[in-house]
């Protein structure tokens, strides 16, 4: 089926809907934490990307993988990174906190391609950044002030996440000037082997649940494997700026359905320092929409 462009909104939005599910789920965990969260959702979703990739691929699979060199390696090595680091904030921090931190993706990427790749950053994303920056600090200054330093372990861990997307980007990017384009999607399955293997020893002994096992296949299934190759279809259809602005969605999505499905209400300065960040990623790519245009 060709994938309009209206298709390609809609189907944006679905995928960040099923991102912003995994902190719901894992609040209802029963017995499992810490690695063995990352372990098994890691693990299921290695097994449906070794399903999902040759049936969409074929032998060509392979092939791309092959000629992909370095970059694919590297690249597996930061989603590796994003995956672990994720699940892990989840268990230490609220999931607003880790959905905020994460939103930070973009200007760390603008940030780290300026100095790698040598890419000007416009006016508008320096400021961006520093509104950004704002806003993080007072979510966190904030809490900490009351007391809360539990919260600096988790937001610590959470900013990996956008550090290792930012790095992963610049690959990418530093790969498709080179002239190879390097697909995604087996950079997903690379990193979700490194994952599983790297953090099995440290989620060992498994104590999880029938229960948990089966949320975690659901989060493996559901909330990454499936979305990821639905991202990677639709990056081909929508401009960089929309999928970045759809992609906040999910701090949306994530903050209400763990509101609403576990009861975990975000504090007034999560609300007030993630709203500056939202505010200052949404209108630095509106602003760069239209310069483009």
């Amino acid at each position: 089926m060709q994938l309009t462009h209206t298709r390609a909104l809609f189907l944006m939005v679905l995928v960040t809907l099923m991102w912003s599910i995994a902190g719901v789920v894992t609040r209802h965990l029963q017995a499992a934490e810490g690695f063995e969260v990352t372990f098994w959702r890691s693990f299921f979703t290695l097994l449906t990307l070794l399903v999902l990739l040759p049936a969409l691929q074929g032998r060509a699979l392979l092939a791309r993988m092959r000629a992909a060199g370095w970059a694919l390696w590297v690249s597996g090595v930061c989603w590796s990174v994003m995956f672990t680091a994720f699940m892990l904030a989840l268990t230490l921090t609220s999931v607003a906190n880790v959905l905020v931190t994460m939103a930070l993706g973009p200007l760390f990427t603008a940030l780290v391609a300026r100095f790698a790749l040598g890419h000007r950053l416009a006016p508008r994303t320096w400021l961006a950044i520093v509104l950004a920056g704002i806003g993080i600090a007072w979510m966190y200054g904030t809490q900490l002030g009351l007391g809360e330093g539990g919260v600096l372990t988790g937001t610590l861990v959470a900013l990996c996440v956008p550090v290792a997307a930012a790095v992963n980007w610049t690959v990418v990017q530093r790969s498709h000037a080179s002239g190879r384009d390097l697909d995604l999607v087996p950079a997903v399955l690379v990193g979700a082997l490194l994952s599983s293997l790297t953090t099995l020893p440290a989620a060992l002994p498994l104590t999880a649940t029938a229960h948990d096992v089966g949320l975690l296949a659901l989060l493996g299934v559901v909330q990454l494997a499936i979305p990821c190759v639905l991202a990677v279809r639709c990056a081909r259809v929508l401009a960089a700026p929309e999928v970045s602005l759809l992609a906040l969605l999910e701090v949306i999505f994530g903050i209400a359905l763990a509101w609403l499905g576990a009861g975990e209400q975000p504090g007034p300065s999560v609300l007030a320092g993630g709203s500056l960040v939202i505010l200052a990623l949404v209108g630095n790519e509106l602003l760069g929409w239209r310069a483009r245009r």
